[in-house]
C-alpha cells in the first residue's frame, strides 16, 4: 500500500487523477458517481486545490482512498482508525 504526503495543494490534481485511473474510471463515470457533469469533474480535477473538503472527501470514498492526518515524521496511523489521545 503506497502512502502520499500532500503538503500543498498543487499536489492533489495529479493525485485524484491517478486514483481515478488506477480505480480504472472515466471521468465521465466518476462525475456521475458524484453527481456532477464531465465538465465540473474534469475543472475539479485540474483546479482540485479549490475543491471543498465534503466534496473531496466524497471524492475519495468513491474512489476508495482515505485520507489520513497524522503529525510528520510518524511512520502510520492507527490501524483501527481510532484517534490516539493528542491532548485534546
Amino acid at each position: 500500500m503506497n502512502h502520499y504526503a500532500v503538503r500543498t495543494p498543487e499536489q492533489l490534481p495529479a493525485l485524484i487523477k491517478g486514483f481515478r485511473k488506477q480505480a480504472g474510471l472515466t471521468q465521465g463515470q466518476l462525475a456521475e458517481r458524484l453527481g456532477i457533469t464531465q465538465q465540473t469533474l474534469s475543472a475539479l480535477e485540474r483546479n482540485a486545490d479549490r475543491v471543498s473538503v465534503d466534496r473531496l472527501l466524497q471524492l475519495l470514498g468513491i474512489l476508495g482512498v482515505e485520507m489520513v492526518l497524522q503529525p510528520r515524521g510518524h511512520p502510520s496511523g492507527p490501524a483501527d482508525g481510532t484517534v490516539g489521545d493528542a491532548g485534546w
